[in-house]
This record gives C-alpha cells, structure tokens and sequence, in this order.
C-alpha cells in the first residue's frame, strides 16, 4: 500500500490533476459529440455496443453490424475505435488522481481507501478488452463468434459497473467534503 500510495500522492496536485481531467473530458466530448453519433447515423437508431452498460447478445450485435452496412462499420472501426483506445487510459490515471486528490482532502489517502483510485483501472482495462472484443468482432463480420459476443459483452457490463460505483463513491466523497466545509 505505501507503494501505490506514495506514486498517488506524487502526482496528486491540483494543477495536475485538474489538466488530466480536462483532457480526459474532452477526449470524451468528442467521442460524444463527434465520432459516436457519426457511427450512429448508420445505425437506424440502434445503439452501439461501447453504450450498452447491461450488455448484449449475439442476435443485437449481428442485427446492429447489418445495420451499420460496410460504411457504418468501416466508421465505427476507424473513427470511434481510435478515440475509445485513448481514453481509458486517460480516464484510467486522470480519475485515479481524482480520487486520490479527494481522499487526501478529506484525510483518508492513507487508510485502505485508497485502493478506490484502482476503480478506474478496472474500468479502463474493462474499457480496453471491449474495445479488442469490438474489433474483433468487426474483423469477423458476418463470421462472429457467440463466445467472443458474450466475453465482449461481459467487458462492457465491467466496465460500466466499474465505472458506476466509482461515480458513486466519489460524489460521495464530494458530500461528505462538502459536509467537512459547512462544519467549519
């Protein structure tokens, strides 16, 4: 634990973390803004599998890859793909350091919570292994493995499960910070 929570601690200042946070959100703004509904527009509506936080199934995917056509497709592999391999390791370090920065506000960095700031290492390696599922997936198409469908699908429920609790405890977090300061 003194490891982690000294390589934490380093890099927990507030002008730093703060840049990590920006540049994170905006990798997600784009994605956001830019290259998911450009991937959409092929998709008569249906949803892509990097936004489906339950999971999907074998049927879903086959019927959302021939929604897509080949352009919708080349789209999702080429513009969205890219952008979703830079950002859980953004989002991986940059809301690490956030917890990490909260914690110590609230004088706690040096207990067992600060293995919360490995939440969203879960969720970025879970981020991670969807994406290669995806692009495996894309490779393959109309020859896509139910297995690879289900162990895809298992990486984004991960990741989506992962990445809410870290919200969670870190609004959290925020309150009883909030609760510290009206106490003063």
């Amino acid at each position: 634990m003194k490891t982690f929570e000294k390589l934490i601690r380093k890099h927990i200042q507030g002008k730093k973390v703060l840049m990590l946070f920006i540049l994170t959100n905006l990798v997600y703004v784009a994605m956001l803004t830019i290259t998911i509904p450009m991937v959409m527009g092929f998709a008569n509506g249906m949803k892509l599998l990097d936004m489906m936080p339950l999971g999907y199934d074998f049927e879903y995917v086959h019927e959302l890859f021939r929604a897509l056509g080949p352009k919708g497709r080349d789209v999702y592999f080429h513009n969205q793909i890219p952008l979703d391999m830079v950002y859980p390791a953004l989002f991986a370090i940059g809301y690490s350091l956030v917890m990490g920065y909260f914690l110590n506000r609230l004088g706690k960095l040096q207990t067992p919570l600060i293995y919360l700031c490995l939440l969203p290492f879960v969720a970025g390696a879970a981020d991670y292994a969807e994406n290669i599922g995806i692009i495996t997936l894309l490779n393959n198409y109309p020859e896509i493995s139910k297995s690879t469908v289900t162990i895809t699908s298992a990486f984004s429920f991960v990741k989506s499960m992962a990445t809410t609790l870290y919200f969670v405890i870190l609004i959290s977090s925020l309150v009883m910070l909030g609760i510290g300061y009206l106490k003063k």
